[in-house]
């Protein structure tokens, strides 16, 4: 690492930060825990998992292990739409270590356990969820929960925790309705009614609450394993929590609840995207002192050395949309807030120094999408690493081309992709080279082009496929664009930013990949094992790319890679947040691939 940026970061105001993770270059892997599994994983991977997981990726020299958000999930299994920005998701409970020694019953239990949902497919099952709640509330009934160290637990987290434990009890009450369905008296949180149904659900929230120290317990056990192993925990602090939340249900104060969030529309996404969460209402956290904010750092400290901060320009300003705006235009009528751009530098740099001055773990944010130039300016001044993601580490405004590994930003975690988009082989095969289809029908109906005519004389039908148009090789320059526009050049600008930006994308990372022959237009493992060493060799100080994508160097992953990815934005189903490896962790650490993408990290001088 350059000694002038180590002692910038040192001087930093991420200072203490870095000078406890070092500023040495690091490669790491992104990987959810619901996405791998040993042999003795009971439908899902756990806490006992996360052990192996940390084995591999110290055996594969990624020093670096990042997840994804933690939190528990609500209905549709989704990490950044949890019912707590503080509690545990508790399908991630390892049974096992909490079974009481020879109850056989509950031992035979968990072994059908494994048998109903067996691990292996390449999507897992949620139901299994339930089962386990289940099981572990039978290990519950059968032990004496009653000790000093539970007592504590629920003392240094009292901020949060009977709050959350009393919204699981009374959301089972109402069976399964969100908060804001419930009749008024607990919807408004009357003190005297909520003491009531206290004392009828006693054991009930009582056992939300052992449950979450539990998984407590065993999370701390993998973060001390992987202090030993020398391998850094990265978490993911998301932005948001779900509408329906024990935090926004505690704290209706703190939240925007006639808003909705999400993304402006770009040329990735035509109609942009609503999230659905509510917005923040900063003036009221910060006339609290900011406690809710401490709080979530103080606990996500406890298993985290480094945080990603999800959607990071969403602290200087964040797309809002009307809560009652029709769902199907997305993000179409939002508005960004605060609507006084002359405030977005300093509200970010507000919140972004009091995370600083409340946590030990390093920052790095996540500053993809419209980005306003006071967002990576500000990063890069406090010493927050930003996100360098391949396929859009380009030059966007001079030379319409990627830029040489060289050319990253030092200050950045480089990737291929996230867990938002396609893997890097899905995205050469479907995506390079290509402009979203529906962004291109608006374009086109607001000028009243017609769509069906340009779409013959401008894309390649063969090649233009889950909603992307691919260029025509033939269309060689913008005259020709304009032209087949039949519109005046000032009249189309954006057709050609969006032209210049992705015709021929694919030849042009060819070349950069330094690839032999012609450019081929399905991927193949020489291709993915150089645009790795691309990432890897980039000026970058971090490189972690998901699990998905190193494990294409081994050839693992079979049949259409636009099936293999984690979540497709903007769609609820049974294929987001489900995706599994197809080999047991056991079987990982024993594959060549292991020793093939240490050799890279290694050769990039990032072990």
């Amino acid at each position: 690492m350059n000694p002038l940026l180590s002692q910038y970061l040192y001087d930093s105001a991420t200072g203490p930060q870095w000078h406890k993770i070092g500023t040495q270059k690091r490669a790491g892997v992104l990987a959810p825990l619901f996405g791998v599994y040993s042999k003795k994983s009971a439908g899902i991977g756990d806490f006992s998992d996360l052990k192996l997981l940390i084995d591999w990726a110290r055996a594969s020299g990624n020093s670096i292990l990042q997840l994804l958000p933690m939190n528990e999930c609500g209905p549709v299994s989704c990490p950044y739409d949890s019912v707590s920005s503080f509690a545990l998701e508790p399908v991630y409970i390892c049974l096992d270590e909490i079974t009481p020694t020879g109850n056989l019953a509950i031992i035979s239990d968990i072994e059908k356990l494994r048998k109903t949902f067996p691990c292996g497919g390449m999507h897992l099952d949620y139901a299994v969820k339930s089962d386990k709640l289940r099981l572990a509330r039978d290990i519950y009934d059968a032990l004496n929960t009653d000790s000093w160290e539970f007592s504590q637990f629920q003392e240094r987290n009292n901020y949060w925790l009977a709050d959350f434990a009393l919204y699981k009890a009374l959301k089972d009450f109402f069976k399964g309705l969100p908060w804001y369905e419930w009749v008024e008296n607990y919807r408004r949180r009357d003190p005297a009614a909520l003491e009531d149904f206290k004392l009828q659900h006693q054991s009930q929230i009582l056992f939300a609450m052992w449950l979450q120290w539990q998984l407590y317990k065993q999370f701390r056990q993998a973060k001390a394993y992987a202090g030993e192993k020398e391998v850094f925990l990265k978490g993911d602090l998301p932005i948001l929590v779900s509408r329906d939340s024990a935090d926004v249900w505690a704290h209706p104060e703190f939240f925007k609840l006639e808003c909705a969030a999400g993304a402006p529309p770009d040329m990735y996404c035509a109609k942009g995207q609503r999230w659905g969460m509510p917005t923040y209402n900063w003036e009221n956290i910060a006339a609290d002192g900011y406690l809710y904010l401490k709080e979530r750092l103080k606990y996500a400290q406890n298993f985290y050395d480094l945080v990603r901060i999800d959607h990071a320009v969403g602290v200087f300003r964040i797309w809002s949309i009307p809560y009652n705006d029709p769902p199907e235009n997305q993000g179409l009528h939002g508005f960004f807030d605060p609507a006084d751009q002359g405030i977005w530098e300093q509200h970010g740099r507000n919140i972004l120094a009091l995370i600083l001055q409340n946590t030990d773990m390093l920052l790095c944010a996540e500053d993809l999408g419209i980005i306003p130039p006071a967002c990576p300016k500000t990063l890069a001044e406090l010493g927050i690493p930003g996100n360098d993601v391949q396929r859009w580490v380009k030059d966007w405004g001079t030379r319409h081309n990627f830029l040489l590994p060289a050319e990253f930003r030092q200050l950045s975690v480089a990737t291929l992709s996230t867990h938002d988009t396609t893997n890097y082989p899905a995205w050469w095969e479907n995506e390079a080279g290509t402009v979203d289809e529906e962004l291109f029908v608006r374009k086109c109906s607001e000028r009243a082009i017609d769509f069906a005519h340009v779409r013959h004389l401008l894309f390649e039908p063969g090649m233009s496929r889950h909603g992307r148009l691919r260029w025509r090789p033939a269309i060689k320059d913008t005259g020709l664009l304009i032209k087949a526009l039949g519109k005046k050049k000032e009249e189309v600008m954006d057709f050609i930013d969006m032209y210049e930006n992705t015709y021929m994308e694919k030849e042009k990372l060819w070349k950069l990949l330094r690839l032999r022959g012609h450019m081929q237009e399905l991927y193949d493992v020489k291709n993915v094992h150089a645009a790795l060493k691309v990432s890897l060799g980039s000026a970058a100080i971090f490189c972690i790319n998901t699990m998905v994508d190193l494990l294409y160097l081994g050839d693992i992953l079979k049949g259409d890679p636009y099936r293999w990815r984690i979540n497709t934005p903007g769609t609820v189903g049974a294929q987001n947040w489900s995706l599994a490896i197809p080999l047991a962790l056991e079987d990982l650490l024993k594959h060549k691939v292991t020793k093939d993408i240490r050799k890279m990290n290694k050769a990039a001088g990032r072990i």
